[in-house]
Parts: structure tokens; sequence; C-alpha cells
């Protein structure tokens, strides 16, 4: 067994432990296997073990890897993304995971158009209102899941964080719980199943999956440091 092979067995079975302690269905949440920077070699060892959903946060990246390997795989878009990069984004990915304003949900949403496709697409939070990172505060969220609701080419499936970092990952669990609560405040106010949380990553995707993630992002504990 390749390391790589043996990393993803290990996310894997820490993921289903966490759901177990949870009392949740493991088949509920996805491992989304972040690749940026990582080659196409060690991509593939990750899907001859069965990987089948990466994240990537660079278009151009994105562009040369799918060319490469082709659609045998779920791709993910997880960084941030200019507007003016809309169309890209969405000729090259099936889930869009920080959207964080209605111009660029109107952007994705007219290439969508242009694309015959409709786009998957999560709303991008930042609960702790953090200047170095992008997304929507929380009690703007309502007015954009609205917003973007309207929109007849992008389907919202839910929300996406990013916490702070820190070295005890438990001190992330209150925003993780804080997403679940928002979510579940805006299903009651939009009548939207939200059935997506894309939260967690490698030092704290185990509390994420605790507190309600169906979608984890977890780039080191399988690839190694960048």
């Amino acid at each position: 067994m390749s390391a790589i092979a043996q990393n993803l067995a290990e996310v894997r079975a820490a993921m289903a432990a966490a759901c177990r302690r949870a009392g949740r269905d493991p088949g509920r949440v996805r491992l989304v296997a972040v690749s940026k920077t990582v080659d196409l070699d060690r991509i593939k060892e990750a899907i001859d073990a069965g990987q089948d959903l990466f994240g990537e946060n660079y278009l151009q990246e994105a562009r040369d890897k799918i060319a490469a390997l082709g659609r045998q795989v779920s791709w993910h878009l997880v960084g941030s993304l200019q507007t003016k990069k809309a169309k890209a984004a969405v000729e090259l990915f099936d889930l869009i995971h920080a959207v964080d304003r209605f111009k660029l949900a109107q952007a994705l949403d007219a290439a969508a158009v242009g694309l015959g496709k409709v786009q998957d697409v999560l709303i991008q939070v930042n609960q702790a209102g953090e200047d170095t990172k992008s997304g929507v505060a929380p009690a703007a969220a309502p007015e954009l899941v609205q917003q973007i609701a309207r929109l007849p080419h992008l389907r919202l499936l839910g929300l996406m964080t990013m916490p702070p970092w820190f070295p005890d990952p438990e001190e992330a669990r209150p925003y993780f719980l804080a997403l679940r609560e928002l979510r579940d405040r805006l299903r009651t106010l939009t009548g939207l199943p939200l059935t997506e949380l894309s939260m967690g990553m490698s030092g704290d995707f185990e509390v994420a999956i605790e507190a309600g993630a169906t979608l984890v992002r977890v780039g080191t504990a399988i690839f190694g440091r960048r």
C-alpha cells in the first residue's frame, strides 16, 4: 500500500469514528481531497486508492489537471473566486464552495446559462469576521441566500466556513456548531433543503463531522505538507 493510500485509509477510519460518536451515517459525509499543488502522480495514487472527489484552489492548475485526468473523478473549487473568472469555474467544477457575494453569484448564473448548466454552489460564511478570509457575515447570509435562490441556473446546496486556526481542534467546535445553527435557521426562513455543510480540514475534520459537516476538505493529512 502506498503512503497516500495509507493516509486515505486513516482519514476515512477517523471520519467513520467521528460519525459513530455523533450517531451519524458515515455515508452522509464526503471526503474532499484537497489537491492544490499536488502533482499528477500523487493524485493518481489517491484515485487508485478509491478517492473520487478532489478540491482545487486555482483555476489554471485545476484546468491542467482535469485535462490530464478527465472526469473520472469529481472536482470542487474550494478556494476564493474572482468574478471575472466565473465562466472558467462553471466550465471546470461540479461544486463551487466559496460564493460570498451576489455579484459573483450573478456572474456564475450568467456563465451557467451560456453553458446550458445548472451550477451547484455553497455560500461561504465568515463566522469569525476575520479580515484575512472571504465570506459573508452571518447576519448578511439570509439576504444572500434569498438572492441566490432566485437565480435559475444556480442550485444552492448549503454553506461553507473556515474557522480561525487553533492548536486544539476543540476550539473550532463553536464555529462549526454556529454554521450548522445558521443553516438550520436559513432552512426555516427559506424552505430550501440546504443539505451540505462544508467545514473541517486536516487538523479539525473530526470535530467538524461531530458538529454536522457533510463535506470535509482534507489535504495535508492525505498528501503531506506542501
